[in-house]
């Protein structure tokens, strides 16, 4: 019969001492002792000699056991090996004069005892005794997940099996339901077993880059076998063998280490404990304690016979009239012209951008911050778009280009997609490659409208629907007015002088992106007001007390308009009054005086200032149109004022604006 060598000398010794390094008062030091003092009996079972005892016969010390299945400071412990093979015990104490180990202890097993390996868990993990079972990270090259949303959850280092299973037999993975693991995780005395995170990967791409990572199959073929092949996606092939503690919930790996990332590939080499959180007949889940990280593994069964949820195309943000936003300023008539600044970029099928766009360069050239897209100045700036409103869903059009004119009339459908009634080309071949026009049903489509402070519609994002890829290659237009100008500052004024607002309580804070638009954004109105554990990493009973403590109250002297602060402040009345400069063509607030102030809080890292403003004054505010708010409907759905809380060009991984929303004080 084929038999494991377990060999395990200095990886283990390694992790005796950082166990030591970490928790040196668990263990009783005793006297000096050399290694003749040690004594110990390892002997098996006189019935089962599969059954081997572990006996500490040192007196006065904590025993400190190197076994296949792991390390145990047990006075005297049982292990079950399910296989023949030869395997290696070590024995050592930490006494006064340090750690002290014997000789490592062989022991050769020549029988087998298939009862040890009959419990479910190791038929789910491996197939059963003869049979062998791949296990894939739930991520791939082309970005898919299948059903955990992401290769990689994060848990705090005491979860273990029993936090995540109920003693029904429910546990937080069941119908997949993520959410119901806050009513089965028991309250642990200590709380230390409370956080936990079910990252997905879309939205979180820094945990690992997508990739194929390879394959770990275990197999009960003659021994307990693993091997872990990463050879393609650039790790080692690893074959090596494993223990699978049915009661403890853990796997002892020899000569081979779980599926795992790069990214994490130094810290995997040295851990010592993989504990099983969950475990079916699909699924598989190996948490790694000193990362803190949990590794999400599907079967290949599943895998291979998995199919995509059939679901619709998402949908573009624009929720407006679309016939109505593009003809309604003054009059029924209005006139779109190509941004020059910014002409065209491509959009996801919701609305999102798929490239970060900069204006136009000094010299003319429009340049994406990756790459320098084709740009043409004669043909974009010939580019005229003039629509006429004569009905609810439709009227007629003008669209002239650098070498044609095109008449006719239109209609919008309730997908905002405008119907030209014939095909139009806006230009074609620049750059070689790039065209713009109407779609094979001689459509177009609004994917994003960005208003003004007023809630004026003041651009348009107007999509070419590809026909081989899930994306519009879409046209910033801006309107031409035709209209007199209206003093900007008089509409800021009639909004906020004489007006005292709050911080909302109730939709305190978000995060979107620029600098393309202030787009997104991921919280809610229902995750705050008395709800403390949605966000508690920003928003708990102490931030809501100070918020309901603040106002803003704006006034005006001599032309200038002034705003006070009032708020409770290191647990004391504060109250600020500085100047506010307007800047209405950017929609920027320069407040003299710093916001509310959250120190001594969960959210006392908010930003009073803007201390990454690109425009180089940290009294920037920014004044942001979020949830369908603008000067028009203040009263009533108050404001949003936005700092940068990330910065690419300040050094950070993304962009990003940190928005605080207030309403009026009724």
């Amino acid at each position: 019969m084929k038999t494991r060598n377990f060999k395990l000398y200095s990886l283990l010794l390694g992790m005796i001492l950082a166990m030591f390094a970490c928790s040196p008062d668990e263990f009783n030091l005793g006297s000096v002792l050399s290694q003749s003092d040690l004594e110990y009996r390892i002997t098996q079972d006189a019935d089962d000699p599969n059954m081997v005892i572990l006996e500490s016969l040192t007196p006065g010390v904590t025993p400190l056991w190197v076994t296949p299945m792991g390390r145990s400071t047990r006075v005297k412990d049982t292990l079950r090996f399910p296989f023949a093979g030869d395997y290696e015990f070590i024995y050592g104490v930490q006494s006064a004069g340090g750690l002290v180990q014997a000789e490592a202890f062989p022991l050769s097993i020549t029988t087998n005892n298939f009862n040890y390996v009959d419990d479910p868990l190791w038929t789910l993990l491996t197939g059963g005794v003869g049979e062998s079972k791949t296990w894939y990270l739930d991520l791939d090259a082309e970005k898919t997940t299948r059903f955990f949303d992401g290769p990689i959850w994060f848990f705090t280092d005491t979860y273990e099996w029993d936090n995540l299973h109920a003693a029904n037999g429910s546990n937080y993975i069941d119908s997949k339901n993520w959410a119901a693991a806050d009513a089965i995780v028991p309250n642990l005395t200590d709380g230390s077993a409370t956080w936990y995170w079910t990252a997905d990967w879309a939205g979180n791409q820094w945990m690992c880059d997508a990739a194929d990572f390879g394959t770990m199959t275990f197999d009960l073929i003659n021994g307990a076998n693993v091997q872990v092949d990463q050879q393609e996606y650039g790790l080692d092939l690893q074959v090596g063998s494993f223990v699978l503690d049915t009661e403890a919930h853990t796997i002892s790996f020899s000569d081979a280490l779980p599926l795992h990332d790069s990214n994490r590939d130094a810290d995997m080499q040295a851990a010592s404990e993989f504990r099983v959180l969950y475990l079916s007949e699909d699924f598989l889940q190996i948490f790694v304690p000193a990362l803190g990280a949990c590794y999400n593994y599907i079967s290949e069964d599943y895998r291979d016979n998995w199919v995509p949820e059939d679901l619709p195309d998402p949908e573009p943000p624009y929720d407006g009239d679309a016939n109505e936003d593009l003809t309604t300023s003054v009059s029924t008539t209005k006139t779109w012209k190509i941004d020059m600044d910014i002409p065209y970029n491509w959009h996801g099928l919701d609305g999102s951008a798929l490239n970060e766009v900069a204006s136009t360069a000094s010299d003319g050239e429009f340049a994406f911050t990756t790459w320098a897209p084709p740009y043409d100045e004669a043909a974009f700036a010939a580019v005229s778009m003039s629509l006429t409103k004569e009905s609810d869903d439709g009227g007629t059009y003008v669209v002239e280009t650098l070498n044609d004119s095109y008449e006719g009339s239109y209609t919008v459908d309730e997908n905002n997609n405008i119907d030209f009634g014939q095909p139009i080309s806006f230009f074609s071949g620049i750059g070689g490659w790039l065209s713009f026009g109407t779609t094979a049903e001689n459509t177009l489509r609004i994917i994003i409208s960005e208003k003004d402070a007023l809630g004026n519609i003041d651009g348009i994002w107007l999509g070419q629907r590809s026909t081989d890829k899930d994306e519009y290659l879409s046209l910033h237009l801006t309107p031409v007015s035709g209209s007199a100008e209206v003093d900007p500052l008089a509409a800021w004024k009639k909004a906020l002088v004489g007006k005292t607002f709050t911080p909302d309580v109730n939709w305190f804070v978000d995060w979107v992106g620029f600098p393309t638009g202030f787009t997104g954004g991921w919280t809610t109105a229902s995750t705050f007001g008395d709800d403390y554990s949605s966000n508690s990493w920003v928003w708990d009973a102490n931030v809501r007390a100070v918020a309901e403590s603040a106002s803003l109250s704006f006034t005006e002297e001599d032309g200038t308009i002034k705003l006070t602060l009032t708020q409770t402040k290191d647990g004391a009345p504060y109250t600020a009054t500085g100047d506010v400069v307007i800047n209405a063509d950017d929609n920027i607030l320069n407040i003299s005086i710093p916001l509310v102030d959250y120190a001594g809080t969960t959210a006392s890292w908010l930003p009073t200032t803007n201390p990454k403003s690109i425009t180089g004054d940290t009294s920037d505010f920014y004044f942001v149109s979020h949830g369908g708010n603008n000067l028009a409907n203040i009263d009533t759905e108050g404001f949003w004022l936005g700092v940068i809380a990330n910065s690419t060009a300040a050094g950070d991984d993304k962009d990003e604006v940190v928005i605080y929303h207030y309403v009026l004080n009724q």
